[in-house]
């Protein structure tokens, strides 16, 4: 599909002015990475419809409407999520996630967490501490790869069942994913349009077009942070909320540009009293816990949206709000392979080899839409008042996506060199090299902050003294 088609189509789900669209350039054609799928224009439509999203909310707030251009072949680029460190960049994959050969087909383990890793190792029976990956190997070929799918699934692990689209398509999961949207945006309560700061006289004068919005970002796996760090692209303040007592990812390094990383601790009362009080003074808050876990705190949308009325309150899971699993866990890897796009991608290349897709896009293209769908509903809540949910999955983006449909030949395309688009910055990590952003307007760049550690801040809003003071 042509790429503006594909970002009409986007834009007017959101329910945005259809004008608008003339103010978006968009360069290139897929493809423009080694993929059968249309990688390319899934990474260009939605960083292009998250930056044009929050221009038009700029322009709502009085600010004019720029030029803004997308080129795909730098979207692709910052889809990789490549970053370095103090010139190393970190191997992102565990020694034991990957496929894995059963009895009567592949699963793929997802290993990256000890608690996933020991947990898939125990369930074969094996010894965490001692056991390497060819004893895995080893123990899989006695097992169905639906029935260790399952096996997983009932002890909260991570791991799914290599399909074909046809096999997809058929299971109950996959029916129900054909009955739902993209993504879902509702009013789910009663409130006055909040008031938003002037642009420009927000901290050092900030004109970005989401300057003085405020995003409280609890999610760990790469699309929430992701689409907590396109908002910070785009002139928000994004706070980071992490759990002392949960793991990270190497890439916090490259998630957190542009954010605030304090620590709370929900499962202390002093933890959830901090969190409500950086509720009070939120335009926007992102979700990435398992289905219900945030509920079960307290936290649920209808919850925050009785503590901070009016508020945009988004929740990101694996594989969407209806059908068997709902409730289940999920990474990009594991979707892309449960929905079959690994043996679609080895059926193209001719050796019905599986193989992932050249990069993590359904957890990339999903954080662009994050971005896209919180400045959607923030224009809605100047417009009509309302408190507001956003519902996305990596699965329905996986829907969306294939779609878009086939290229032809997009296999045997290189990989485009990365250094053009790579800029290096101080952070609380190291000398952190990255891909900037590729939604560009002319002017110069806006300053953002450094990526820091988790716990690096205060749980305190940029311009509060306490914590406790809603937003001007």
């Amino acid at each position: 599909m042509n790429p503006n088609d594909v970002l009409r189509a986007l834009w007017l789900q959101g329910g945005l002015p259809a004008e608008a669209l003339d103010s978006v350039h968009l360069t290139g054609a897929d493809p423009v990475f080694p993929s059968s799928f249309a990688v390319g224009t899934a990474a260009q439509t939605t960083v292009a419809a998250a930056a044009l999203a929050a221009y038009e909310l700029g322009r709502l707030r009085g600010s004019a409407m720029p030029q803004l251009n997308v080129d795909m072949t730098h979207a692709a680029v910052e889809a990789t999520g490549w970053f370095s460190v103090d010139g190393i960049a970190p191997d992102l994959w565990d020694a034991f996630s990957g496929l894995y050969r059963c009895a009567d087909g592949y699963v793929r383990i997802h290993a990256n967490f000890t608690h996933h890793r020991e947990g898939a190792v125990r369930l074969l029976g094996l010894d965490p501490v001692t056991s390497k990956r060819d004893d895995v190997e080893r123990a899989l070929r006695s097992w169905g790869a639906l029935d260790f799918e399952e096996a997983a699934a009932d002890k909260g692990l991570v791991v799914t069942a290599l399909r074909s689209f046809e096999e997809w398509d058929a299971t109950l999961q996959g029916q129900a994913l054909r009955t739902q949207p993209l993504f879902t945006i509702e009013r789910i309560g009663n409130a006055e349009p909040l008031p938003l700061p002037p642009l420009g006289s927000t901290e050092a004068g900030d004109a970005r077009p989401l300057a003085g919005i405020r995003v409280l970002d609890l999610t760990r796996i790469l699309a929430g942070p992701v689409g907590g760090r396109t908002l910070a692209e785009h002139g928000a303040d994004v706070m980071l909320v992490n759990s002392p007592l949960l793991p990270n990812i190497a890439a916090i390094a490259d998630t957190s540009r542009g954010k605030l990383s304090a620590q709370i601790d929900l499962k202390t009362e002093e933890g959830r009293a901090t969190l409500q009080r950086l509720i009070a003074g939120a335009h926007v808050f992102v979700q990435g816990y398992r289905p219900g876990g945030l509920y079960d705190l307290g936290f649920g949308a209808h919850a925050v949206a009785k503590l901070r009325p009016g508020i945009v309150y988004v929740s990101l899971t694996a594989y969407g709000t209806q059908g068997p699993w709902a409730g289940r866990r999920g990474f990009d890897s594991l979707v892309q392979t449960a929905m079959g796009f690994n043996q679609a991608e080895g059926e193209a290349a001719g050796d019905g080899k599986p193989r992932p897709m050249p990069m993590q896009i359904l957890d990339e293209a999903t954080g662009y839409l994050i971005a896209f769908c919180a400045a959607v509903a923030l224009y809605r809540q100047q417009q009509e008042g309302g408190s507001w949910e956003v519902k996305l999955s990596l699965a329905q983006t996986g829907q969306w996506l294939r779609s878009l449909g086939r290229v032809p030949g997009g296999l045997s395309t290189p990989v485009p060199d990365r250094a053009q688009y790579v800029e290096t910055a101080a952070s609380g990590f190291g000398e952190l090299r990255a891909i900037r952003h590729s939604a560009s307007v002319a002017g110069p760049p806006q300053a953002t902050r450094p990526s820091m550690p988790p716990g690096s801040h205060a749980a305190i809003w940029p311009g509060d003294d306490n914590g406790t003071t809603p937003s001007p």
